[in-house]
């Protein structure tokens, strides 16, 4: 089968998405199906050099709608060659250019993916800008879903919640398998790659924040949190380590000087973001990793902290928190100030035989439900029940 992957950018820096969209491309490959991605990064980027497959950047774009010129006639000129063609993402014009491009019960089916996009607590938390898609939902957004073969869920949760942002939508949905790939079999060499950058994080043990840093990322809590126990403990904790790209510098500052007010002095440390080796070697080495977000369709880097055999501590508003607890692969508390001082507390309790075991059961937990080569099998298992005309939620 001739799959198309369209997504506004293929760089790590964008997102879970963004990097989950490669590794998708190359597992469908060693199925025998055929990806390829059109993009809208500049051509020459370099993150175009991770894609495996036949990619096409179609940009560059400004920030904002993400209009391209060229990415219309480019799939009205190449789409005929794909039996599927899956949209990455929604309220952008990518989703707008594939539905003119390919009509409803025609050839290319057409699916849409929108990873998160949907999830209510956006209209809570952002009210001005949920006019503003409401608008856009009943002009044209619906009509890119309900035209759609199927809408793509990473989880029922996932399915589940989008149902209450725009009641009585109507689209067709299928719940998939979402995940990573298995990080590279070199262990000590990515603990070594991040201890040659970070030499102090080898000598005392750290807890890790890995992602973009955003304000519903529930980073100020997990400050106050570890600020808390910190001052009261009689013995210094681990490090914490907040890593990540930050879009908007006058609140990564906020968020640093905020550590500076409430935690001891060089407790918190501040990388930016990490990739490759070092990455891999921080989500390895790290004790434990901490994601207490108030709004995650999935969490990919939950996921790749698992695929680490590192135990993850999580709030019950990343989606897919109930298999995590449910495989004992991590914690779970609410994401509120209170649910975030007990994740660590819960955490400083556990005894170290029982780190080991929910070590071990952080490694089972990806391999059965996130694995990149499950992940493609199930794609193509949607694909061709909503082909047949069947909602799987």
């Amino acid at each position: 089968m001739k799959i198309l992957h369209i997504t506004n950018s293929i760089d790590p820096a964008t997102g879970g998405p963004a990097s989950c969209v490669a590794e998708l491309s190359a597992a469908l490959n060693r199925l025998g199906h055929s990806p390829e991605i059109a993009c809208l990064d500049a051509p020459g980027s370099a993150c175009l050099a991770r894609a495996k497959v036949p990619i096409y950047a179609l940009g560059p774009v400004s920030r904002g709608f993400g209009y391209a010129p060229r990415l219309l006639p480019w799939l009205k000129a190449q789409g005929g060659r794909f039996d599927a063609v899956i949209v990455h993402g929604l309220w952008q014009y990518p989703g707008v250019a594939a539905r003119l491009a390919f009509k409803a019960g025609r050839a290319p089916r057409r699916y849409v993916f929108p990873h998160g996009m949907l999830d209510p607590w956006f209209s809570h938390a952002h009210p001005f800008k949920h006019m503003r898609k409401w608008l856009y939902w009943n002009l044209i957004e619906r009509h890119s879903l309900g035209g759609a073969n199927a809408v793509l869920f990473t989880c029922e949760e996932e399915s589940r919640l989008a149902r209450k942002t725009f009641p009585g939508a109507d689209y067709k949905s299928a719940v998939v398998s979402y995940g990573t790939a298995t990080p590279p079999d070199n262990a000590e060499t990515q603990r070594e790659a991040l201890f040659k950058v970070y030499p102090d994080l080898q000598y005392q043990p750290f807890w890790l924040f890995l992602g973009r840093v955003h304000s519903k990322k529930g980073i100020d809590m997990l400050i106050d949190a570890y600020g808390t126990l910190a001052t009261a403990s009689t013995n210094p904790l681990p490090r914490l380590v907040i890593a990540g790209p930050c879009a908007e510098p006058a609140y990564l500052e906020k968020l640093k000087a905020h550590a500076a007010r409430v935690c001891p002095a060089d407790s918190v440390v501040w990388p930016g973001m990490l990739s490759g080796d070092v990455k891999w070697g921080a989500l390895r080495a790290a004790e434990v990793f901490i994601l207490p977000s108030h709004q995650e369709n999935f969490g990919i880097a939950v996921v790749e902290a698992l695929a680490c055999r590192t135990p993850v501590l999580i709030s019950d508003q990343v989606n897919i928190h109930r298999e995590i607890a449910d495989d004992g692969a991590g914690l779970v508390e609410p994401d509120t100030a209170g649910g975030v001082l007990r994740l660590l507390r819960r955490w400083l309790e556990i005894q170290p035989d029982a780190h080991r075991a929910m070590r071990a059961s952080a490694e089972r937990c990806f391999h059965a439900h996130y694995e990149i080569g499950a992940v493609a099998r199930s794609l193509v298992a949607a694909i061709f029940k909503a082909d047949q005309g069947k909602s799987t939620s």
